[in-house]
């Protein structure tokens, strides 16, 4: 069968998707991106991964957040992506913001983990090959690696970009210290940090009682969260316990012993205010982390179209009343 060609609808960028500016930079990140963390490995049928993607850019989502070991398995998720752009997007990728990562698990041996200058450019050039790019718009050191020196690490970020391969430099998940550090580095050769990736959600709001969100955003850094809705838990999934085929029930990326009874009673409160304010819990979970303005964007995973225009809708009501957001706080006391 002869593929359909693709092309983009005229109206994407007047569907609804709001755009903020990353940091102090000339980029603009739609509110929300399209995570292929899982649903888009080779384990996934290629028809849909095609649908989703084609339906993010359709709607107004330009970047696209990938890593070296998305799949499952490692390196499919990419390579989805290659197949989908060549096939769809590649008249388009002036308008795409691909990133790509490396730092976690990818390969046997002691060059295919953690911070190396090794390991972070043959990880790029790697990607590039699955994805038929010539460069990706931000590369990630995508975890603190405490053993290899942190100038090592940043070098090679200043590196990839000098040469060619990335436009951008951007860090995920480092503790406070090493981030004010790889700021300082960065900023001094002129590869300024675009982009902090980190977790934030209701229930988790570590990067703001650490210090990292004020941080970033003191000096110019734009933040992408990532897991927004808790793997899920921040959904209308849990509330009457473990449904069969759900990630906690197969134990992929959330560990059920976390789905106490007292969580799903909170879980039930956040849902009556979401009812209230028109939402989903999922919608007021992604419009809770976008309402602080320090948040460049969201990172969305997705394994239906369906659920991405359910997560598109939350950039229609990112505004809280201070009762509202004081009332979640001691819901989750």
């Amino acid at each position: 069968m002869i593929e359909s060609l693709y092309k983009a609808d005229d109206s994407r960028y007047d569907n609804g998707m709001k755009y903020r500016r990353c940091g102090r930079s000339g980029i603009l990140l739609p509110e929300i991106s399209l995570g292929m963390w899982h649903n888009f490995g080779e384990v996934d049928p290629l028809s849909r991964s095609k649908e989703i993607m084609r339906y993010a850019f359709d709607h107004g989502i330009t970047a696209f957040d990938l890593a070296n070991n998305y799949g499952p398995s490692y390196g499919t998720a990419e390579e989805t992506f290659g197949y989908v752009f060549n096939k769809s997007f590649r008249p388009y990728r002036d308008e795409m913001f691909i990133a790509s990562k490396a730092g976690y698990d990818m390969y046997p041996g002691p060059y295919g983990n953690w911070g190396s200058r090794k390991y972070l450019m043959a990880s790029l050039n790697q990607s590039l090959k699955r994805m038929g790019l010539e460069y990706v718009d931000v590369f990630y050191s995508h975890r603190y690696d405490p053993e290899t020196p942190l100038e090592e690490t940043l070098q090679a970020l200043v590196d990839i970009v000098r040469q060619g391969k990335a436009i951008y430099a951007g860090i995920s998940r480092w503790p406070l210290e090493a981030t004010k550090f790889a700021l300082s580095y960065l900023k001094e050769r002129d590869v300024p940090c675009l982009l902090y990736q980190g977790r934030l959600n209701m229930i988790d709001r570590e990067v703001i009682e650490s210090g990292v969100l004020d941080e970033v955003d003191k000096n110019g850094c734009g933040f992408v969260s990532f897991s927004p809705l808790a793997q899920g838990i921040l959904t209308n999934r849990y509330l009457d316990g473990i449904p069969e085929g759900s990630r906690a029930s197969l134990g992929r990326s959330l560990n059920p012993s976390l789905l106490t009874p007292t969580l799903i009673d909170k879980l039930k409160h956040l849902n009556d205010i979401a009812s209230d304010r028109g939402q989903t819990l999922a919608e007021m979970a992604l419009s809770w982390v976008l309402n602080d303005r320090r948040v460049t964007s969201v990172i969305v995973g997705c394994s239906s179209v369906n659920q991405l225009a359910d997560s598109i809708r939350s950039v229609k009501c990112t505004d809280f009343t201070e009762t509202e957001l004081k009332t979640i706080d001691s819901i989750l006391k």
